[in-house]
């Protein structure tokens, strides 16, 4: 469902994303990696078509990021991690632009639409309020509601926990693990828990390399004695990656 081949995006002199190559199938949920600045939003955004490579390829479904980029468009749903919303909007009037915008036109599917993932978010005790009076954990639940609107086959989610309490983290992980089956899931974290969770594979990024593909055993069994939180800081606080 996404292939990403030697892909490099700089900005200037500096290269932000070097040489990234790796697949996500329909079921995996892949968790994105790496410390801050080392890549992985930036790899995010080049695969939902928000910025381009400077070389290499991605594709969702088949469909090249730049030479299909509505086709990819229409097959993913993107948290960002500014989370971007009008925030004089109220969550109803914002999710009904979005689903107008992914080519929703009668009202009948507008409201089936909006009805399923306020249910699933968990935001109809807020569905009146403008997006501005919101807290940060009900903000993340529009824009994860937003991004999963057209039910894509694909979902592209920089870091969808942030800023949610425990209860909330705990809904929007068995949210995301309930999707899975028919989807392919790419999701950056902080949270090694999170991983655990949720992730049938782990890719490790830093200084904008791809330095580790495996399981979250295979990780973990690098050093069983260390908590997985330890062993991330391990391996990027010393570069041991081989």
């Amino acid at each position: 469902m996404v292939t990403v081949d030697n892909l490099i995006k700089d900005y200037g002199a500096i290269r932000a994303v070097d040489g990234v190559s790796f697949k996500v199938n329909k079921g995996d949920i892949l968790g994105f990696l790496g410390p801050n600045g080392a890549g992985k939003s930036t790899t995010m955004k080049v695969i939902s078509g928000y910025l381009a490579p400077t070389s290499g390829t991605a594709s969702v479904d088949g469909f090249d990021v730049q030479e299909h980029p509505l086709e990819v468009k229409k097959r993913i749903g993107y948290l960002p991690e500014s989370n971007a919303a009008y925030p004089e909007m109220t969550v109803l009037e914002f999710l009904t632009y979005v689903a107008e915008a992914r080519g929703y036109r009668s009202k009948e599917n507008i409201n089936d639409r909006l009805s399923d993932v306020i249910v699933k978010c968990h935001l109809k005790k807020v569905q009146n309020q403008s997006i501005e009076t919101l807290s940060k954990g009900y903000r993340q639940r529009v824009g994860l509601a937003q991004a999963i609107l057209h039910d894509p086959p694909v979902l592209i989610l920089d870091e969808p926990t942030d800023g949610l309490d425990p209860n909330q983290k705990h809904e929007v992980r068995k949210l995301i693990s309930n999707m899975a089956e028919d989807k392919a899931i790419v999701l950056s974290t902080h949270i090694l828990e999170e991983v655990e969770a949720l992730c049938n594979r782990v890719i490790i990024i830093d200084q904008g390399k791809k330095v580790i593909d495996e399981t979250p055993e295979e990780l973990k069994a690098r050093d069983p004695k260390l908590k997985m939180d330890e062993l991330f800081r391990e391996l990027t606080n010393r570069n041991v990656y081989a």
